[in-house]
């Protein structure tokens, strides 16, 4: 499997992975039907976020090491290492907080259930939790696994638009991306 960690055009690192990730709903019918809302819900959210932490679930996945990562190649192999284990040092300190915020509102979205209807904000809580589980996971694999970076000219081409502030060169170097990597509307993720 092949994963990205390239800047965005905010020069934020953004790590992503051309596959899609599903979470497995519940077996009941009402239980699947609330579950299937709250996940149309949750895919509205913001892109860049949701396929960063489904990159990061497909890592908790990945079973060959060392793991393959894209990168520009404008950075010195040992300085970006350093930079990828801060990053994913971070990444993993947020997921721990935030799930530890979300299970403390879990209680209060029990409270909804007395309202008619489907109990969509626990079923919307659940489903960030879950995502946010698979990928607290896949950091902590990812940490520990070996890494290969490989330079790829296409971000390297992107990574200066973005420093040179080029936004018009912008379409077309994310069509080239999408074209050669198989990433889906790249523009969702990096801009």
């Amino acid at each position: 499997m092949l994963f990205f960690f390239v800047r965005n055009s905010r020069n934020r690192y953004r790590f992503f992975c051309p596959a899609a990730s599903a979470v497995v709903p519940p077996g009941s019918s009402r239980a699947k039907e609330a579950w299937e809302k709250a996940k149309r819900k949750v895919v509205n959210l913001n892109p860049r976020t949701l396929r960063q932490e489904q990159a990061f679930a497909l890592a908790a996945r990945e079973q060959q090491a060392p793991v393959r990562i894209l990168h520009s190649g404008l950075t010195d192999d040992r300085r970006l290492r350093l930079k990828f284990a801060f990053f994913l040092q971070r990444q993993r300190t947020r997921h721990i907080v935030v799930l530890a915020l979300e299970a403390l509102a879990v209680p209060v979205t029990g409270v909804a259930a007395i309202l008619p209807g489907p109990n969509l904000l626990f079923y919307v809580l659940a489903m960030i939790m879950i995502i946010q589980w698979q990928a607290l996971k896949g950091i902590n694999r990812l940490i520990h696994l070996p890494h290969e970076f490989v330079a790829d000219p296409i971000l390297a081409e992107w990574e200066e638009a973005v420093a040179r502030g080029d936004r018009a060169a912008f379409p077309d170097i994310l069509k080239r991306l999408e074209e050669a990597h198989g990433v889906e509307k790249a523009g969702r993720i990096l801009l």
